[in-house]
């Protein structure tokens, strides 16, 4: 394709394209470039947001460009201190590679495996030498470092800021002279690493690479970054009917924001969406219903969105309860006569990310154990045999004792 029609393409949805013109001269050499991204597996599942850049560098693997997918196995052992007002806890060696699976087997949901390679981090990191890090330390200052928001905050606030993580960028770079990245892709918060990384690559007499960021994508609750931590995620590995079903709790305003950057449609087909919605020619549950089969079918199939937008229709007009409903058997060790305290059953099948949300929950009247509604938060419920247990509209689980 000719290189400036590329480069439109490219520049769709993203924030910033640092240098442009670099870009495009690289593409006029009508060669594959490399498109650098890295994730540290520092948890065990990928979410919506991720997406929004698997989505970029798949419309780069389409224009015929290879995707170097770098899992960070060892720099998750550092911590990644972008956007965090506290020093990071680091992980284990076996966390890291339990969730490093996950994750190779979790991008082919949108990433072309024949156009990706995959690579550990830790193949040349885990024998670098004491000599090539102090080199390598050698070419930032600490006042560069300063210069980012989230050290610079905590260096003002007097929180602890610690040694290992002015390495992290610094490494993170050191990834894109190792393997000769022309692009490295990222959300906004990566700017000051990626630029690391570009800086790093003229130190060591090689062609810079072009950086290019997306946006971050807000969570369930329209405000803070899509985290599992905060629980405003949806996993693309969850449940369709879980993934079906968050989507369509989303504001209508949020929802638009998802098919400017998750949907995957043209410009002119999300333009024509918005303008549906404001002429009332559609209406907005519609267009979260279209979304919600979008998204199932990505992560699934046709069929499975199919089943999913009747299944949700099912449930929320005729209040009926879903087909497939998770099992989680509970130890009992945590049972006294086979009962247990439901705020902590709800908490331990996953219906609730604290006893005190569940409470809150237990009192507004939103618990149902097999079909009857639970109001007191001191009930205790007999898991001896099966039992049904909803939360809110979406949230079942079958519990029994293990």
């Amino acid at each position: 394709m000719d290189p400036r029609k590329q480069l439109t393409i490219i520049k769709a949805g993203c924030v910033e394209l640092i240098p442009e013109d670099e870009l495009l001269k690289k593409l006029s050499k009508g060669k594959p470039l490399k498109i650098k991204f890295g994730a540290d597996p520092s948890a065990p599942d990928l979410h919506l947001g991720h997406t929004v850049i698997l989505q970029k560098l798949r419309t780069f693997q389409e224009l015929g460009h290879e995707v170097i997918f770098i899992i960070g196995d060892f720099t998750a052992m550092i911590g990644d201190p972008s956007g965090k007002s506290e020093t990071r806890p680091q992980l284990s060696e076996k966390e890291v590679k339990q969730n490093a699976e996950t994750y190779k087997k979790q991008v082919f949901k949108i990433l072309n495996p024949k156009k990706t390679k995959i690579v550990y981090n830790s193949k040349w990191l885990k024998d670098i030498k004491l000599a090539d890090i102090i080199h390598l330390a050698s070419q930032y200052t600490v006042a560069r470092m300063l210069e980012r928001d989230d050290f610079m905050n905590r260096y003002e606030k007097e929180r602890p800021i610690s040694i290992h993580e002015f390495l992290y960028p610094l490494i993170q770079g050191y990834d894109s002279v190792v393997v000769k990245s022309d692009i490295e892709i990222g959300g906004t918060d990566q700017k000051f690493n990626l630029l690391v990384g570009r800086e790093l690559q003229r130190q060591y007499k090689e062609e810079p690479q072009v950086i290019l960021t997306m946006p971050i994508l807000e969570g369930l609750d329209g405000q803070k970054k899509m985290s599992k931590s905060l629980n405003n995620y949806i996993g693309i590995t969850e449940p369709s009917l879980e993934i079906f079903g968050k989507i369509m709790s989303i504001s209508d305003e949020l929802m638009l924001r998802y098919y400017d950057l998750v949907s995957g449609l043209t410009p002119q087909r999300i333009k024509e969406i918005k303008e549906l919605i404001r002429s009332e020619k559609l209406h907005p549950k519609k267009a979260k219903s279209e979304l919600a089969q979008i998204l199932v079918e990505r992560f699934y199939s046709a069929k499975e969105a199919r089943v999913a937008a009747a299944e949700f229709e099912s449930i929320f007009k005729e209040g009926n309860v879903p087909q497939d409903i998770e099992l989680v058997k509970i130890p009992k060790h945590e049972l006294k006569h086979n009962k247990i305290w439901l705020p902590k059953l709800m908490l331990l099948c996953g219906l609730s990310d604290s006893t005190s949300n569940a409470r809150r929950v237990i009192k507004q009247g939103g618990v149902k154990v097999n079909n009857n509604k639970i109001t007191e938060e001191k009930a205790e419920i007999d898991v001896s045999s099966e039992t049904l247990i909803q939360a809110g509209k979406r949230g079942f689980k079958k519990v029994i004792c293990a």
